[in-house]
């Protein structure tokens, strides 16, 4: 299948599995100091044997730290991506977010979601509340 502008359009399946869970930890983002992310609302994408990606809620981003770029990718499976820079962060913070603004009808959950590079960013905690049902602890 083919989009207007005649790049690959597929489906996830059992060759390519693409699953998206809610997160149930607090994930937090932070770049020199301050916290350009901070939310209980994550998703978390497992895409075929690629590292999960954590997707954070584009409400629970300070947008005001972010300054979108003309950087962009294409995922056959996930559509049209767009990046964003932490300028706080410098160099090493360049397009470092991104998110799929109008995601294909399989991953549609990402739609208002962004993710951020680990290497890109000073850190992303990822930390279970006490006190939630089910949970006996804090995840290492």
């Amino acid at each position: 299948m083919k989009d207007l502008n005649s790049k690959p359009i597929k489906i996830p399946g059992p060759d390519h599995p693409i699953t998206i869970t809610p997160a149930r930890e607090r994930i937090t983002v932070t770049v020199a100091g301050r916290r350009i992310a901070d939310t209980r609302e994550a998703l978390t994408l497992k895409e075929a044997a690629y590292p999960p990606v954590h997707y954070i809620p584009r409400k629970d981003v300070d947008m005001t730290q972010l300054q979108r770029t003309s950087h962009q990718t294409y995922c056959p499976y996930k559509g049209e991506c767009a990046y964003y820079s932490i300028p706080a962060g410098g160099e090493r913070s360049v397009n470092a977010v991104w998110t799929y603004e109008a995601p294909y009808a399989a991953v549609s959950e990402i739609r208002e979601y962004m993710a951020f590079y680990p290497e890109r960013v000073d850190s992303i905690q990822i930390a279970v509340e006490v006190g939630e049902p089910g949970i006996h602890g804090v995840l290492p």
